[in-house]
């Protein structure tokens, strides 16, 4: 099994190696038809995609297409939760000129308000150690994803589960009302063998993608493939999966 579509790399414009044609190159090497190219959005303090540098990245992602003939460039952004109440860091301007939306948590994010800031970074780490009050911290998380499915066209949910506990079931059976697939990813162990199978128990769709920093990363997904073997996930509902 290999996959024919990588759709979450990344580049210089945030913390990637490579540039957008690095990927682009090291992408047709792996046989691939397809690279999304989805940086980290502007709401990461640390390595997020400076606002204005998204449109440099657009005439980049056009003129790439019209010189590689043989495989599809989509310029996405790896967007951020930064509310509780379900805001992500890209505007309507910006997301009508995406090709992709992704769509996850991460720490080093600026958050609408010191409260969120404080539950993302303090919150959710302790309480992985220190299991109080867990039941409504996922809730709390859950919740975050699910408004935001349901407030933006979002195409994929990155690593779920991974930075923030999560109700599995409930996000999954939200993104597959709205369209939305869920990411088993390369660097990340969730979805897990275990959130997995949670997952297989609803309609949604997934992807495989290789969440590369580097160029070389590129395509390469065997672990990722491994875990979707292990939980029994069927190969059409893998969208950019092949038995080849």
């Amino acid at each position: 099994m290999r996959i024919i579509a990588d759709y979450h790399t990344h580049t210089i414009y945030s913390h990637g190696k490579g540039t957008i044609r690095d990927n682009v190159e090291a992408a047709i090497k792996r046989g691939l038809k397809v690279i999304g190219i989805c940086d980290h959005g502007p709401g990461h303090y640390m390595y997020g995609v400076k606002r204005e540098k998204i449109y440099e990245m657009r005439r980049q992602v056009d003129k790439l297409n019209k010189e590689y003939e043989n495989i599809k460039i989509l310029l996405g952004v790896e967007a951020n939760i930064i509310g509780f109440d379900g805001t992500i860091d890209v505007d309507k301007e910006i997301i009508d000129m995406l090709d992709i939306l992704l769509l996850g948590f991460h720490y080093g994010v600026l958050f609408n308000s010191i409260g969120d800031f404080l539950f993302m970074n303090v919150v959710n780490p302790v309480s992985k150690i220190v299991p109080i009050c867990k039941d409504s911290i996922i809730e709390k998380n859950t919740e975050a994803i699910v408004k935001a499915i349901k407030r933006y066209p979002i195409d994929l949910i990155t690593h779920p589960g991974d930075k923030v506990k999560l109700d599995i079931r409930r996000v999954a059976e939200a993104a597959y009302s709205k369209g939305v697939a869920l990411e088993i990813n390369q660097k990340h162990n969730e979805l897990s063998i275990e959130n997995l199978k949670i997952a297989k128990e609803t309609k949604v769709d997934f992807y495989i993608n290789s969440d590369a920093h580097r160029p070389e990363e590129v395509g390469m997904v065997d672990e990722a493939i491994e875990r979707a073997i292990k939980a029994n996930i069927p190969i059409s509902r893998i969208k950019n999966l092949i038995d080849k």
